[in-house]
């Protein structure tokens, strides 16, 4: 067996023989020491064949271990197609009640909590505040100003009808009574709006207009209410709501708008709720366009009997779109030069055309060939930015003859020393 040393240590052998030894004697050692450094290198294995381009197609020897890599796709008759679109479930507003402080007060008491079922005019909590007594008040008063004024105004009739007073007096006490009667009335239908009774009592009750399930509480015994914390931005003491029906808000592109209509059908599919699909339908759409993500906003409506849907959940909306033109590829095949779209149409086995393609709806997982590409025709629906490579390779090497590989061939042979050259270096230094 032939055995090989490093480099460096071959030569400084060979430079302590030529000075030890006679030129006679260490010329024959120094030769066969620098070729054990130097052994010939292993033949290697031819280089596999490489794809052509011809007739601007790019074709690959059989068995090419790159057409493994590529995946095939048959185009489809494009009659209809499956669109998919972001959606989000919430509360159904319609069957929703966010309660927020009318007065000022602080917090007695509290009768329901979170996942509790409450009926209409349920009260939630109970509430002392000097302000809704205050109305309490106003109204008891103005009760009490038209006890006075139907009394003056029974006396303003007796003394005209004895010819006592005149007639204008009686008119102005008729007026008298009417605005109290008016200002009672008022006052009454303020604080029947918050379900108080008669008498002055301070106590504001909270109550459910809706019936439902609470699912929101933002409230403690003793907190300070002020009516200031309401309105948007800020969180209603108590969301009370039916959630055996949910509204869908569905982010929908512009080309969507004309199958998104109110009646149409979609299916929701629930990413924490693998397997499972909910069937649900449109009941509005929005008349104008986001300015910031370019989509139209569409609700829809489904029903959540067993109330395994959550609000905030995030969803899939899926629609059928019918299509009057055009055949179906997945949207993997599709590359974008500039602004033109191509794709890769495998002729026969082993033989890819690139071709420009023009689109008619383009979909996160299909897209819509309207112009370019007949039905039955197979694309490159994989690995598509490969092949476009190889093509690109493929068409440098037929214009220059592949001339960087010779120039590499030449440098790795230059780099090579030879036994002779060694030998003569050695002999130089011993004369």
């Amino acid at each position: 067996m032939i055995r090989t040393f490093p480099n460096t240590f071959c030569n400084t052998f060979a430079h302590i023989l030529s000075r030890a030894l006679p030129l006679a004697i260490g010329l024959p050692l120094i030769a066969a020491t620098l070729a054990a450094c130097n052994p010939s290198p292993p033949a290697e294995a031819p280089a596999p064949a490489q794809p052509i381009v011809q007739d601007n197609q790019i074709r690959f020897p059989a068995g090419h271990v790159q057409l493994a890599l590529l995946g095939i796709a048959t185009a489809a008759p494009g009659k209809a197609i499956t669109v998919e679109l972001p959606a989000r479930i919430v509360w159904n507003e319609e069957r929703t009640q966010r309660i927020y402080p009318a007065f000022a007060g602080r917090v007695m008491a509290i009768r329901a909590d979170i996942g509790q079922a409450v009926k209409a005019g349920a009260v939630l909590a109970q509430l002392a505040s000097p302000d809704f007594g205050s109305a309490q008040a106003d109204t008891a008063k103005a009760q009490g100003d038209v006890r006075l004024a139907q009394k003056t105004l029974q006396r303003q009739r007796e003394l005209l009808d004895a010819g006592i007073i005149a007639r204008k007096d009686f008119d102005q006490a008729e007026a008298d009574a009417a605005r109290a009667q008016v200002e009672a009335q008022r006052a009454s239908a303020r604080t029947s709006l918050y379900g108080a009774g008669t008498g002055v009592n301070q106590q504001l009750a909270l109550r459910a207009n809706v019936a439902g399930v609470v699912v929101e509480r933002n409230l403690n015994p003793g907190q300070e209410l002020r009516p200031e914390q309401s309105g948007p931005g800020m969180p209603a003491l108590f969301v009370v709501t039916d959630p055996t029906s949910l509204w869908v808000q569905i982010d929908a592109r512009e080309s969507e708008v004309g199958t998104l209509k109110p009646g149409a059908s979609f299916e929701l599919v629930i990413p924490a709720l693998a397997g499972q699909k909910f069937e649900g339908r449109v009941i509005a759409a929005s008349d104008f366009i986001d300015p910031a993500t370019r989509t139209i906003k569409i609700r829809g409506a489904i029903a959540n009997p067993d109330r395994m849907l959550k609000a905030e959940m995030l969803a899939t909306a899926r629609i059928e779109r019918t299509l009057s033109a055009g055949v179906v590829v997945p949207a993997a095949a599709i590359t974008l030069r500039g602004v033109k779209h191509w794709l890769f149409v495998q002729s026969q086995p082993g033989v890819f055309e690139p071709r420009e393609v023009t689109l008619g709806y383009q979909g996160p997982k299909e897209v819509v060939v309207s112009r370019g590409l007949e039905v039955g025709e197979q694309v490159v629906s994989e690995n598509v930015l490969l092949l476009a490579r190889a093509f690109l390779l493929a068409q440098e090497d037929a214009k220059t003859g592949d001339p960087a590989q010779k120039s590499e061939a030449k440098q790795a042979v230059a780099l090579v020393p030879s036994a002779s050259s060694a030998t003569k270096s050695v002999v130089i230094e011993k004369k």
